[in-house]
């Protein structure tokens, strides 16, 4: 019996130094997705969704500075899928940044396991699938990284936190507008917009039909709420506003702003920002929350206006009257743009680590690497009408780019993405920009389309530097704002206008440049940027995951078996601890 003890005791030490080591590590958070169509009516039509474990929106993913993250996403879709977690930096693994350059796509009901962390991240975000258009079906959701107890915000701790999503709607899903696009045809006007997947409140009789249900979002008096407002929709930016209450800015994919109110605020398809409202109105009636569509006639696009309803728990009855106006600029271009420049880093404030944000004076530093890309309206190449970015439309590769150079695949693309614009006739290439590690590139987004564009850079927040319109020429550099310029993954370009982003590129990888603008995205309005460490002895990426998949030139390396059961050790953590206790619990019972 005593040599029992002294094995046990032995055992338990070998235990418990196991268990500490797993726990001193950066914690772990885990979540399964089901990927697949539910029927829904958000705006009283029955159509085909993307959901998430059967929700639509999809669930919101609420983290940690610094979590692990392990998400198992299962598809069982009829096609492909990969999912994108927008504005996650995903340091040094653009393994997992879901998007053709870097993944192979999860086939029909094979799942997969992404796994990274969220390191020296706060803020707001979300996620989407990022193949065929199925963003506008759905499959979309919030995603929060909260500060760390021992990092302060920038105000007072809010009462409760809120995720909004708006973003235009059609009544014919995704696979209808992919055919219609194949087809050479325009989506057309939206069919409205939703609000955290539902249609419009019925302010208006002729405009809204019955039987549409409305998201109703409720609130104590006297509270001051953190409200995160994402848009995940197709292609139209859109003013959001709350009728009677100001918007105080706070926060903008991740990055701290100077805190300003504001009536309403442009959101373009693909931003996300949080702001602070206090429920300092009477309560007499509830509130509208809206979102409309912006930089079209205002007459025409009635209908495409999302309402929601801010009720508080006292209210004495129903939102009633006009809605909140929107800005009456339709003739003033520069309104929107002057509010765009007004939104500035709160260099002051302590972002996800205990050294102030904005102690990075990208200012100062000397440009390494400069592109001017340049969007145009729609082209005709080889038959096929195409979005192009300087002259060139994007064209995937069978083999993704960063798996083709682990794997050594010649051909799959070419390191020859022009710094200027093409001048001879558009083409379709896959054509990729060769960033300079630890440079510090200089993009000109140059918006020659005649609708609104925002573009998006993955592993990266950007430095938002300048904007104006007509053409960007190198005397533009004297208006930039070489201080604190807002630091955000997606940045708009209007249209006849140009926006300028500087980004400091210390993340290995191939990163995403595209627009958000799901129907140019698909037409090929997109490119890459790889970005190599030259000393190979350098670890400065992370090895290829266990589970990576594989396509195209590397099929033959895919093994059927590899999907359900090929997750790391890492990925199971919390599995592996509990694994352990049941282990100490059994040889107690056996030993005791």
């Amino acid at each position: 019996m005593a040599l029992r003890s002294k094995f046990l005791a032995l055992f338990l030490i070998h235990i418990c130094l196991l268990l500490s080591l797993c726990l001193a590590a950066d914690p772990f958070v885990s979540y399964d997705f089901e990927v697949s169509y539910v029927t829904a009516s958000p705006l009283g039509v029955p159509q085909q969704v993307i959901a998430i474990n059967g929700k639509f929106p999809g669930p919101t993913i609420n983290v940690t500075t610094n979590n692990n993250v392990a998400i198992n996403v299962k598809n069982k879709l009829d096609e492909n899928l990969l999912m994108h977690w927008s504005g996650i930096q995903q340091r040094r693994s653009s393994w997992q940044d879901g998007v053709l350059g870097t993944n192979c796509p999860i086939p029909p009901k094979w799942n997969w396991t992404y796994q990274f962390q969220v390191k020296d991240q706060i803020g707001s975000f979300f996620y989407f699938p990022t193949l065929h258009m199925q963003r506008a079906s759905g499959g979309f959701g919030s995603f929060v990284i909260n500060n760390r107890a021992i990092i302060p915000i920038p105000f007072d701790t809010p009462h409760g936190d809120i995720v909004i999503l708006i973003g235009d709607w059609y009544k014919r899903n995704h696979t209808a507008l992919r055919k219609a696009l194949d087809a050479g045809k325009d989506l057309g006007m939206p069919d409205g917009v939703l609000i955290n997947g539902k249609g419009p409140y019925q302010y208006n009789t002729t405009l809204v039909p019955d039987g549409i249900d409305y998201e109703t979002i409720e609130v104590q008096p006297g509270k001051t709420y953190r409200i995160r407002v994402h848009n995940v929709g197709t292609s139209t930016s859109l003013n959001f506003r709350i009728q009677n209450h100001n918007l105080l800015l706070a926060e903008s994919e991740g990055s701290y702003t100077v805190q300003q109110n504001y009536t309403s605020l442009d959101i373009h398809v693909g931003q996300s920002y949080s702001f602070l409202v206090t429920m300092d109105q009477n309560a007499s009636t509830d509130y509208y929350i809206v979102a409309s569509a912006r930089f079209v006639n205002e007459s025409q696009w009635k209908r495409v206006t999302g309402v929601a309803i801010l009720h508080y728990t006292n209210s004495k009855g129903k939102a009633k009257g006009p809605l909140p106006e929107a800005p009456n600029d339709e003739f003033d271009k520069t309104f929107s743009m002057n509010q765009a420049r007004s939104i500035r880093w709160n260099v002051s404030a302590s972002g996800a680590r205990p050294n102030p944000q904005g102690s990075f004076r990208y200012g100062s530093i000397n440009v390494t690497d400069v592109y001017v890309l340049k969007s145009k309206p729609l082209v005709t190449i080889n038959g096929k009408r195409r979005a192009t970015l300087s002259g060139i439309s994007f064209v995937n590769p069978t083999t993704p780019i960063r798996l083709a150079d682990q794997f050594k695949v010649k051909g799959a693309y070419k390191l020859d993405f022009p710094e200027t614009p093409l001048t001879g006739p558009p083409k379709m290439a896959t054509s990729v920009i060769n960033g300079t590690y630890r440079g510090f590139m200089e993009v000109i987004l140059q918006n020659n389309d005649t609708k609104m564009h925002s573009y998006h850079l993955s592993g990266y927040a950007v430095f938002v530097v300048g904007m104006d319109y007509g053409e960007w020429t190198e005397n533009s550099r004297g208006t930039y704002n070489k201080w604190d310029g807002i630091a955000r993954s997606t940045v708009q370009a209007y249209p006849g206008a140009w926006t300028a982003i500087l980004v400091s590129l210390d993340n290995v990888g191939v990163w995403n440049l595209r627009t958000e603008n799901l129907d140019s995205w698909y037409l090929g309005q997109e490119t890459y940027i790889r970005i190599v460490n030259p000393e190979e002895t350098n670890k400065t990426e992370l090895p290829i995951p266990d589970n990576a998949l594989f396509c195209g030139e590397l099929s033959k390396l895919q093994k059927p078996e590899d999907i359900s059961f090929a997750v790391s050790i890492t990925g199971n953590r919390s599995k592996l601890l509990f694994m352990l206790l049941m282990a100490v619990c059994a040889l107690m019972s056996v030993f005791g």
